[in-house]
């Protein structure tokens, strides 16, 4: 079962090194793929590696223009279907309302996709809080939905913006 993350953990400080992030997405993506029996090409590696930059969600037309930056000339369609294949692995997760993506947080393990949205720095976070889940599918139950894909995405402030208005 997966706990909820603390504060520092859903939102890392702003002088956090993306480096670790990055370098732990693509070696549980090279284990996830290699169970699979899937490739994790160069292509969608870099897109994974794009994605984990940040904590902020990062649109397609981004991550084409860092790839066609190192020298490429990929086309929008390379990106999505990099960004499809990454889904479908569960290594990153699409954000509706932003029309962007962000990395998974527990690749491999079935959960569903909340996340917290920062409107001000745009950083986003993923709960692992099964009481979300079970609310969802109760919800749903009572409503005689059948849940495909649980996803939530809440929009507000994070404690690094709350604590830079308030000071």
């Amino acid at each position: 079962m997966m706990a909820a993350p603390g504060r520092a953990e859903a939102f890392p400080s702003r002088d956090h090194d993306h480096g670790h992030c990055i370098a732990d997405a693509l070696l549980r993506a090279e284990e996830i793929c290699a169970r699979k029996g899937a490739r994790l090409t160069r292509i969608r590696r870099s897109v994974l590696a794009f994605v984990w930059e940040s904590h902020a969600p990062v649109g397609a037309y981004g991550i084409l223009e860092r790839l066609n930056a190192e020298g490429g000339r990929s086309a929008p369609i390379t990106v999505y279907r990099a960004l499809d294949f990454l889904m479908s692995c569960g290594l990153v997760h699409r954000l509706a309302s932003l029309n962007a993506y962000t990395g998974c947080g527990v690749p491999g393990q079935p959960h569903g996709a909340h996340f917290l949205i920062c409107t001000d720095c745009g950083a986003a976070a993923e709960l692992h809080d099964p009481e979300i889940d079970r609310a969802i599918l109760r919800g749903a139950e009572e409503a005689g939905f059948s849940v495909k894909a649980p996803v939530v995405e809440v929009q507000g402030q994070c404690p690094g913006c709350r604590e830079g208005a308030a000071g």
